[in-house]
């Protein structure tokens, strides 16, 4: 009650930025409900998901996939794509994402579809690019045009930007998924990749809805400790994707150590960082060390976090409430990492 408010109100105003509190109109139109989809295993929907403020619109297109051999609501894993929709799978029947021309099934082998449907759970995503496209250009196509703020100019110094956006993003597909009487809005699992597994832990700290939080190599302003000046450094960060946190962020470049937090995370729910042997860039020993020690405040709870602070055997998933694993391979997301965050979610939410 005193300092978790203290900490998220520094990371807000310090790091990732605030966003509006103007009150936005949503409407949801189903354009996709088919029964019959992953050869008859699972429920395809895809739902258009419009937000009018101040005479301004803007949409995002929610591609889902439910399994039809469960009888009972569904837990959804929740995962924002970098390349539309229709990269997911090569289902030929998904709508492509307004913003992306990228060819259908692109992208499949980060999205074990059927893998993910026959173990029980649904799977929910949408192209980032619906809430804000990923370029320091195109302030006036994000949703912060809703909220009077369509060029960096019109942002304060503690205004949320990219990463806002997509965290606000996050939040509102778990308001349609609220209302969704196939899905059990008690049970989603918050998962993002890269700049989104940023996103997925600000999200988490921000929204306590979410069951699970998962970050899959999401290195500086994500897990890795920014302290450690390892791989993509807050300097780095902010001249290479300027449009991402707030601009007091840029206070700290070359100035870590006069951060007034650092990258330790979110209790008590259950949390699951990975990292990868080869994305030195993300700095997977920084991943390792703030998940560690995050460890600390899950004993305040009485809950187990790693429990060791020397990086586990490449390859050997260390899993109770605080989740780890750093896999071989790049900056990806793989069968492995999919294959554990399915486990992990079987144990904390069946």
């Amino acid at each position: 009650q005193i300092r978790r408010p203290e900490l998220l109100s520094v990371f807000t105003e310090q790091v990732y930025g605030k966003m509006p509190a103007d009150k936005v109109d949503v409407s949801y139109k189903k354009l996709d409900d088919n029964h019959s989809a992953v050869n008859g295993s699972a429920t395809r929907k895809q739902i258009e998901i419009t937000f009018s403020h101040n005479g301004i619109e803007r949409k995002a297109l929610l591609l889902m996939y439910l399994p039809n051999h469960v009888k009972t609501k569904v837990p959804v894993f929740l995962h924002f794509n970098f390349q539309g929709n229709q990269t997911v799978s090569s289902d030929p029947d998904i709508i492509p994402s307004q913003y992306s021309d990228r060819p259908r099934g692109n992208q499949a082998s980060r999205w074990p579809v059927e893998k993910i449907i026959d173990a029980g759970y649904g799977l929910a995503t949408i192209h980032y690019f619906d809430f804000f496209p990923d370029s320091k250009d195109r302030y006036a196509e994000s949703i912060l045009a809703l909220f009077g703020h369509p060029s960096e100019g019109d942002i304060p110094a503690d205004g949320g930007q990219a990463i806002a956006a997509w965290a606000w993003g996050y939040s509102r597909v778990m308001d349609y998924l609220e209302t969704d009487w196939q899905v059990d809005a008690s049970k989603i699992i918050l998962m993002g990749h890269s700049r989104l597994g940023k996103t997925s832990l600000w999200v988490g700290a921000t929204d306590p809805r979410f069951a699970i939080v998962i970050s899959n190599e999401s290195g500086c302003g994500g897990a890795a400790l920014s302290r450690r000046q390892v791989g993509e450094t807050v300097n780095r960060i902010n001249h290479a994707f300027p449009h991402w946190f707030c601009k007091n962020f840029r206070r700290y470049n070359k100035k870590e150590g006069e951060l007034p937090i650092d990258q330790h995370l979110i209790a008590p729910r259950p949390l699951y960082v990975a990292s990868a042997e080869e994305d030195r860039w993300s700095d997977p020993k920084g991943e390792f060390l703030s998940t560690a020690y995050a460890g600390e405040v899950y004993k305040l709870y009485g809950m187990k976090g790693l429990e060791t602070t020397t990086m586990p055997t490449v390859n050997m998933p260390i899993m109770n409430r605080v989740a780890y694993h750093n896999r071989t391979g790049v900056h990806d997301v793989t069968d492995f990492d999919w294959e554990n965050y399915i486990k992990f979610a079987d144990k904390w939410l069946k």
